[in-house]
């Protein structure tokens, strides 16, 4: 399976921690990027597609003196301030196959990625039900076992609601459809608008072609603040069920 994987973001909200990409932000001595590939191979993954463009050959450096028999290659979005959505659809020639799509700024337990990979259902999203309220998380809703929204902020009625990983997998046909989707918004000049409204709009197009696991309980967390790298460190990094070996 081939993993792909959106790391060409400023990380301007980091503040003094946003000096480098993301993913080379380090916990426990190794950088999110390291452990994204250790963990992505020991779920079987063969192959690693990186969106990148801010500060692109830091992420080249560290991609060069990562060894083993994954193949790991770039993709360089020269318009990356433009936002996620220009990423993806720069990627749109990967979304070929069956994929994961991820975010690269989550430090997260390798039992979350083992949940993703072995799911019965062929397009699926993952799903923390003990989330903080308001406008940032990116909710994933439903309404008597459908779909019915996928959002930072949803007006609809549902009786389950949770917070989206920022990983999700798709099948072939669905990732094609990815593609497209992320093209229209493109070719409309919404190019701010982030990649999660082309899978939102695939969604609610026919919410019974996807599926959810529900993760909560297991460490994770997306890191867009000073304060999330605090508590990456010092909270999430200590209950990670297994160390990371270096690549």
């Amino acid at each position: 399976m081939k993993a792909v994987m959106l790391a060409a973001g400023l990380g301007v909200r980091l503040g003094a921690a946003g000096d480098r990409p993301k993913c080379l932000l380090e916990f426990g001595g190794q950088t999110l990027l390291e452990r994204h590939i250790a963990i992505l191979r020991r779920a079987g993954v063969t192959e690693l597609v990186l969106g990148v463009g801010f500060e692109a050959e830091r992420i080249d450096a560290v991609l060069e003196r990562i060894g083993g028999d994954m193949t790991v290659r770039t993709v360089f979005n020269p318009d990356f301030r433009q936002g996620s959505m220009v990423t993806l659809w720069t990627m749109r020639h990967d979304l070929d196959a069956d994929v994961l799509l991820m975010d690269a700024d989550v430090l997260y337990d390798d039992r979350i990625m083992r949940r993703l990979c072995t799911s019965r259902h062929r397009n699926v999203f993952l799903l923390d039900r003990e989330f903080e309220p308001g406008d940032e998380p990116v909710k994933l809703c439903l309404r008597a076992g459908t779909f019915v929204d996928f959002r930072k902020k949803v007006d609809v009625e549902f009786d389950l609601c949770g917070e989206s990983v920022g990983f999700f997998r798709f099948d072939a046909g669905m990732a094609v459809r990815l593609a497209a989707a992320t093209e229209r918004y493109v070719r409309a000049g919404a190019l701010a608008q982030p990649y999660e409204e082309a899978i939102r709009d695939l969604l609610l197009e026919s919410p019974g072609e996807f599926g959810y696991e529900d993760i909560t309980g297991l460490p994770w967390i997306e890191i867009d603040f000073p304060e999330d790298v605090v508590r990456a460190r010092d909270e999430i990094l200590p209950r990670l069920q297994q160390p990371i070996a270096v690549p």
